[in-house]
């Protein structure tokens, strides 16, 4: 995950503050300087750097922090709000038309990610209502049109091309087809190169000329460090950029990018690309990586994912069935896939406070994936009934899912001990025992949990 090494040395030095109690003028510029170079190696700016220690260095020695009595947590509370200011303070939306369609131009250098990263992000206005159109206006990068279409197709978003005609003519006749088909929002997919040349800042501006575009959004590759930022910097001063959006977040970037691209253009991170579906994008919170950059984790983002893949008629339904003990096998297996649908276990463990302390933990996703295909491998009517499956069952099941009898057996053990915990806290005074309860630690033996 992006900003690994920078959260562990961020880490490492707060506990040597923590670890001296009370702490002088001294203690805090040695904290400042192992700070800086942590910034430098997560490839921040320089100059980016040398602002921000400066910043936090006036307010860190400063008497009201010095003798407070935890002198190391207000150094962490100050250095979290420096780095949120930073990236920006607050999240920011995408600049809306109420006379008509939305336009947002996409553009960014070729490799960047523009393409999947544009489609991810029309994808996500879909899912929040809006009727969004992408147009293909790269005419140059082999198969860049047919590329798109698949986003498309899959996404079940239409898209608008014109071949190999020229992008400022397929750019207008699309603005237009949209206000005339009812779309509220057009997604421009323009050209990329392998660096910025004029012949592509011209075909931009013409673009930006012809269609005046209500945001102008540069996607910037999190694993390309200080270039990218080089990249925003010579976009922003060829185009007016409205705002950027971070590519490859989740990869194993230094995240240098996302602290100085912001302070290098002045132009807001809006969104960022997390992983390799398309319904892998999120808005970006500044506040939230600074949480998740300082290893308080990002609960409030771990908390929207479990609100997507949460269905309320399924929890009603399941807690009805909790409720009367009518808990199954096909039920358990159907809460599976509700969560792998938040992503990796390793991933949200990451988002919760601490989740930096657990980077030598594994979750075993193989033993997930085997407990899937065991159910998958039983009949409807022994998932429904699971004390109808006897030796001969048992060999079937284990032959269909590839593991061995006692996998199967162990499976069956563990569920048979959760229901009788269920069964404990059913019927009255359920809630009552709830409260009592401090907290359901997974499902023991299903899955690796």
């Amino acid at each position: 995950m992006a900003f690994e090494g920078l959260t562990e040395k961020l880490g490492a030095t707060f506990k040597k503050l923590r670890g001296k109690g009370r702490l002088k003028e001294s203690d805090v510029k040695e904290a400042m300087r192992e700070i800086r170079m942590a910034l430098l190696e997560a490839d921040v700016s320089y100059k980016v750097v040398k602002d921000f220690t400066k910043s936090v260095t006036a307010r860190c020695v400063g008497t009201d922090v010095l003798e407070s009595l935890t002198p190391a947590q207000m150094i962490v509370k100050i250095v979290n709000e420096e780095l949120t200011k930073l990236m920006g303070s607050d999240a920011k939306h995408i600049n809306n038309n109420s006379n008509g369609p939305t336009v947002v131009m996409l553009v960014g250098l070729q490799g960047a990610g523009k393409t999947t990263n544009g489609s991810k992000l029309a994808g996500l206005m879909k899912r929040q209502g809006r009727n969004p159109l992408l147009v293909a206006c790269d005419i140059y990068r082999p198969a860049a049109i047919q590329q798109l279409k698949v986003c498309g197709e899959k996404l079940g978003i239409p898209v608008f091309d014109r071949g190999t005609q020229n992008p400022v003519e397929t750019a207008k006749e699309a603005v237009q087809y949209a206000r005339q088909r009812g779309h509220d929002m057009v997604f421009l997919d323009t050209a990329g190169r392998l660096h910025i040349d004029q012949e592509l800042m011209d075909e931009l501006k013409n673009i930006k000329e012809s269609v005046k575009p209500n945001e102008i959004m540069l996607v910037v590759d999190a694993m390309t460090g200080q270039d990218a930022v080089n990249a925003a910097q010579s976009f922003n001063e060829w185009l007016d950029i409205d705002s950027v959006m971070l590519s490859k977040l989740d990869g194993d970037a230094r995240g240098g990018a996302a602290l100085s691209v912001r302070a290098i253009t002045g132009k807001p991170i809006k969104f960022a690309g997390n992983g390799e579906k398309l319904e892998d994008i999120e808005q970006f919170h500044p506040e939230r990586m600074a949480s998740r950059i300082l290893g308080m984790g990002d609960v409030l983002s771990l908390i929207e994912k479990a609100e997507k893949a949460f269905d309320a008629k399924k929890a009603a339904e399941m807690e009805e069935k909790l409720k009367t003990n009518r808990f199954t096998l096909q039920d358990f297996y159907e809460q599976m896939v509700q969560m792998k649908s938040m992503g990796s276990m390793e991933d949200i463990l990451a988002q919760m406070p601490g989740g930096a302390n657990l980077k030598g933990v594994k979750m075993d996703e193989k033993a997930m994936a085997h407990t899937e295909a065991i159910i998958l491998s039983m009949t409807p009517k022994e998932r429904e009934n699971p004390e109808i499956i006897g030796a001969s069952r048992k060999k079937r099941i284990a032959a269909g899912a590839g593991v061995k009898v006692e996998e199967v057996n162990k499976l069956l053990k563990s569920f048979e001990q959760m229901r009788k915990l269920i069964r404990q806290f059913s019927g009255p005074g359920m809630a009552k025992k709830m409260k009592r309860m401090k907290g359901f630690g997974g499902f023991g033996g299903f899955g690796g949990f």
